[in-house]
C-alpha cells in the first residue's frame, strides 16, 4: 500500500459528503485508481451519532452577545474516520426585553453559512428559550467553526450601538448533536494516532488492550508506555484503559501486544511469527470499521522496543507493518523537563505556550487573550514576591479616550490596569514615529504570584478600548480598533528552588508528582499484586494515562514489578496497587500505612481535616499539618477504596502512593476520582481520602517529609522561621560570640597602650 502521510488539509474546503469522502481517499494516498475501487463496502451501513454542549467545547461561561450586532464561535471537529450525515443544534438562550422583535435576531452560521435564522418575540423576552436548529450536513467539514450572530434594536429612531438594552445570552449548556456513517481508513501507521486517538474527538478516549494471557512485567511496561502516550495525546480530554485476555473487541478499536518465538494466535486471529519488534495496524475481524494496533516481538523485551519505537519515533512510520531492526538507547530525561510543564531552568516566551495568531484581537472590547501556565508542582513559593512577566505589547492609539486600558489578570485576579494612551496624550515624538506605524509599542514588567497558586492555571490578557459617544443620531461603530501582545514577551522560573512538604495527593492528583518528576518516569516503580487482574491492570494503565496528560510524554522508563522483587527498586518512588488482600506489601508497612484493610477488619488514622471547609488548602506547611488524632478499627461494613501516600520505608526521601480497595471493583472509583469531574464536590488531598462513589473524604493532612532541594542560606531562613526556640538560640549565641570578639578585641588595644 501506498504510505504517504495523511494530508487532513485537504478536507477542509470540502462542503458535500460527496466531495469530503474523494478528498479523504486522495489524502491517505490514493489516486484517481483508488477512488474508482471506492465501493459501497468503504462506508459502513448504520449511523452513529453523539452530542457535545458548548461547554464541553471549551466555553465555560455562557456566551453574552452586547451592542446592534455581536457574535462569539466555538469550533467543533469531526472524526477523520467519520463522515456527517447530519446534525442538530438544541439551543438554550434568552433575550433582551427590550429588543423590536421585527429587527432583532439570532443568527447560526456554520464555516461562515447562515444555517438558520431565529427571530425574538417580545412575548418569550427576557426567559430561557430552547430551540432547535437543524444544520445542512453540507455545511459540516473536518475542521469546523460554529458562530452565534446577534443582531438586535430597539428602537426604530437614532439608537444608541451600546445600549444596556441591547444584549442576548447563549447559554454554554447548548447542545450539539452530530450523526455520522464510519469511513474506512487505511492500515497505515503515518496517520497514527489516528483512528486510535483523534485529536478533532472532544470526547473522553476509551481504549481497550488486548492481552493473549496474563502479561509478564516487561509486557506491562511497554502497555504503560503505550497507554502514557495515549493519555498525553488525549490531553484534557482525558483517557480511560480498559484491559482483555484472548478476547478481540466486538466493534472499535484496541491495541493488542503479544509475544512469542512462534506464531500467535489471540480471540480467533492468527498471526505469523515475529522477526523481530514489530509494529502492524490491520481491520479488526469483528468489525469491518474497526481497528487493531498489535504489537509483536519474540520476548517481552522486543515488545518493550517496539512500544518505545512507536512513542516516540511515530512520526517516521509508514505502511501497514514495520519492524524495528535499531533503536538507540533513549536519553534520559532531565528532571522538570516533562514538554506540558513550564520550565524553571530559562524564561520561557509566551510564544511556545500559545500559537502566535491568538496573541492578536479586534473590536472595543474583544475577549481575553489566554496562556495556560502548567507550573511544576514542587516550585517553593515562601515569602516570594512573585515570578517576573515581561509583556511587550501594541495598539491602535484613539484620537482621543480616557478609559482605555489593557489589562492583566491571573486566574481571574486582577493583576495590573495599564492606561491605553490617546493621541491627543502623546508627545511629539511619538506621534511623528506613528505616522509611520499605525500601532504603538508598549512594554510592562508585573509580578505573578505563584502562592497557592492552581497547577493548571491561565494568564489572560485583554484591551478594552473607550468608545466615544458623538451625540444623538452620530453613533456609528467603527471596528478599526487593535491590539496585539508579543510572542517574545517572556515568563521567568528561575529564581524558584524545587522543595516540597510530602505526602500531598493533591499535587499527585493533578499532576502525578513526585512520580512525574522525571517525564519518563524513570524513578519510578509500579508495584502490582503477584496476580493481577483485569481491575489492577486497567487501574494502572489509566493512572499512567494520567501521568501522561500531565506531563506530555510517554512513560518509556518505568518498572512493573511485584512485592517480593521491591527491594531492588529501593532507590524509586513507589505506586503500589492493591486490592483485597492480594498485596503483601500493605501487611509489611502496615506500621506506616494511615489506613489497613486486612481480613474483615479496617482501620483508620484520623485528623480534624474533615472538620475544616472542604477545598480549603493553605500554602504554608504547617497550615496544612493535620497530624492524626485518633486511630480506630472496625469490622464488617462495606469494603472501603483509598489513596495514601508516606515515604518510603527503603529510602528516605522516597515516597509512596497507595491505591487500595476491599474489591477489585473499587480501583475503579479511585481512578475515576483521580481523572475527577463535576460530580465531585471535594478534592483529593494530605495524605489519606477514601473513596465513596462519588464522594471522596479527606481524613489526614500530615506532613512527614520533604523532597526537592533548598539553597543553603534559604535553607536556613526557612528552618530559623519554623523553630522560634532555635532562632532564639542562635541569636544568643550569635550576640555571646560578638562580646566575646569585642572583648577580646577592647583588651588587646588595652594591653598594647599600657605596654606603650
Amino acid at each position: 500500500m501506498n504510505s504517504k502521510s495523511f494530508a487532513f488539509g485537504n478536507l477542509r474546503d470540502s462542503r458535500r459528503t460527496l466531495a469530503r469522502l474523494t478528498c479523504a481517499l486522495l489524502a491517505v494516498g490514493g489516486s484517481a485508481a483508488a477512488l474508482a475501487e471506492t465501493t459501497a463496502a468503504d462506508v459502513a451501513p448504520g449511523a452513529n451519532s453523539y452530542s457535545v454542549t458548548l461547554k464541553q467545547l471549551g466555553r465555560n461561561y455562557p456566551m453574552s452577545l452586547r451592542g446592534v450586532e455581536s457574535t462569539d464561535s466555538v469550533n467543533f471537529d469531526v472524526r477523520a474516520d467519520s463522515i456527517v450525515t447530519g446534525a442538530k443544534l438544541k439551543l438554550q438562550y434568552t433575550y433582551s426585553p427590550a429588543l423590536l422583535a421585527d429587527l432583532s435576531q439570532i443568527n447560526v452560521i456554520v464555516n461562515d453559512e447562515v444555517a438558520a435564522s431565529l427571530p425574538l418575540p417580545k412575548e418569550n423576552a427576557g426567559q430561557l428559550q430552547t430551540q432547535e436548529v437543524t444544520i445542512p450536513p453540507q455545511l459540516i467539514t473536518e475542521f469546523n467553526r460554529l458562530s452565534l450572530q446577534f443582531v438586535g434594536h430597539y428602537t426604530m429612531s437614532c439608537e444608541d450601538p451600546t445600549h444596556s438594552s441591547l444584549w442576548a445570552k447563549i447559554s454554554n449548556s447548548t447542545e450539539l448533536s452530530i450523526d455520522v456513517s464510519p469511513l474506512a481508513l487505511p492500515n497505515d501507521l503515518s496517520i497514527m494516532p489516528l483512528p486510535f486517538f483523534d485529536r478533532r474527538d472532544a470526547r473522553t478516549l476509551n481504549l481497550p488492550f488486548v492481552f493473549a494471557a496474563a502479561p509478564d512485567n516487561a509486557t506491562l511496561e511497554a502497555a504503560g508506555a503505550l497507554s502514557s502516550w495515549f493519555g498525553a495525546q488525549a490531553s484534557y480530554r482525558g483517557a480511560t484503559f480498559s484491559t482483555r485476555f484472548n478476547q478481540i473487541p466486538a466493534h472499535g478499536n484496541a491495541v493488542v501486544l503479544l509475544s512469542g518465538p512462534d506464531a500467535l494466535q489471540i480471540g480467533g486471529l492468527s498471526l505469523p511469527a515475529a522477526k523481530g519488534p514489530t509494529l502492524s495496524v490491520m481491520a479488526n475481524p469483528n468489525d469491518a470499521n474497526g481497528k487493531l494496533l498489535v504489537i509483536t516481538g519474540r520476548d517481552a523485551a522486543e515488545l518493550k522496543t517496539a512500544a518505545t519505537a512507536l512513542v516516540l519515533g511515530s512520526q517516521a512510520m509508514s505502511g501497514s507493518s514495520v519492524v524495528i531492526d535499531r533503536l538507540d538507547t533513549v536519553q534520559p530525561r532531565k528532571p522538570y523537563d516533562a514538554p506540558n510543564w513550564l520550565p524553571s531552568d530559562r524564561p520561557v516566551k509566551l510564544g511556545e505556550l500559545l500559537p502566535a495568531k491568538q496573541f492578536n484581537v479586534s473590536g472595543y472590547n474583544p475577549g481575553d487573550i489566554t496562556v495556560p501556565l502548567n507550573f511544576p508542582p514542587d516550585l517553593f513559593t515562601w515569602r516570594d514576591e512573585g515570578a517576573a512577566l515581561n509583556l511587550k505589547y501594541r495598539y491602535t492609539p484613539q484620537e482621543k479616550s480616557s478609559n482605555s486600558s489593557f489589562i492583566v489578570s491571573f486566574n481571574d485576579g486582577l493583576i495590573q490596569s495599564q492606561n491605553l494612551l490617546s493621541q491627543d496624550k502623546l508627545d511629539s515624538g511619538v506621534l511623528s514615529a506613528l505616522k509611520l506605524n499605525d500601532t504603538l509599542n508598549r512594554e510592562t514588567r508585573v509580578r505573578l504570584p505563584l502562592n497557592s497558586v492552581a497547577l493548571q492555571s491561565r494568564l489572560q490578557l485583554r484591551f478594552m478600548f473607550d468608545y466615544i459617544k458623538q451625540g444623538e443620531c452620530g453613533d456609528i461603530i467603527i471596528d478599526n480598533m487593535r491590539g496585539a501582545v508579543d510572542p517574545e514577551s517572556t515568563l521567568d522560573l528561575t529564581g524558584y528552588d524545587h522543595f516540597m512538604a510530602m505526602p500531598n495527593l493533591g499535587v499527585f492528583k493533578d499532576a502525578g508528582f513526585p512520580f512525574t518528576r522525571l517525564a519518563d518516569l524513570s524513578q519510578t516503580a509500579v508495584v502490582l499484586p503477584d496476580n493481577a487482574g483485569a481491575p489492577e491492570l486497567d487501574a494502572y494503565l489509566t493512572v499512567l494515562g494520567r501521568f501522561g496528560q500531565s506531563t506530555g510524554y510517554p512513560a518509556t522508563g518505568v518498572l512493573v514489578t511485584q512485592a517480593a522483587q521491591v527491594a531492588a527498586a529501593a532507590d524509586k518512588d513507589l505506586l503500589v496497587f492493591a486490592s483485597g488482600n492480594n498485596q503483601p506489601l500493605l501487611t509489611q508497612w502496615a506500621d506506616r500505612l494511615p489506613a489497613t484493610d486486612m481480613g474483615n477488619q479496617q482501620s483508620f488514622h484520623l485528623s480534624d481535616l474533615p472538620m475544616r471547609v472542604r477545598d480549603w488548602f493553605s500554602p504554608d506547611p504547617e497550615a496544612n499539618q493535620r497530624k492524626a488524632r485518633l486511630a480506630m478499627a472496625f469490622s464488617g461494613g462495606a469494603r472501603s477504596t483509598y489513596l495514601t501516600g508516606f515515604e518510603s520505608p527503603l529510602k528516605g526521601g522516597r515516597s509512596v502512593v497507595v491505591i487500595a480497595s476491599g474489591h477489585p471493583q473499587g480501583l475503579g472509583e479511585a481512578t475515576d476520582a483521580l481523572i475527577g469531574g463535576e460530580d465531585y464536590t471535594q478534592s483529593i488531598q494530605g495524605s489519606l481520602v477514601v473513596v465513596r462513589g462519588k464522594t471522596i473524604e479527606p481524613l489526614v493532612a500530615d506532613e512527614q517529609y520533604y523532597v526537592g532541594d533548598l539553597g543553603p542560606f534559604r535553607y536556613l531562613e526557612w528552618m530559623l522561621s519554623r523553630h522560634v526556640g532555635l532562632t532564639l538560640v542562635l541569636t544568643g549565641l550569635g550576640v555571646l560570640l560578638l562580646s566575646c570578639l569585642a572583648y577580646l578585641s577592647l583588651r588587646s588595644r588595652a594591653k598594647k597602650r599600657l605596654s606603650d
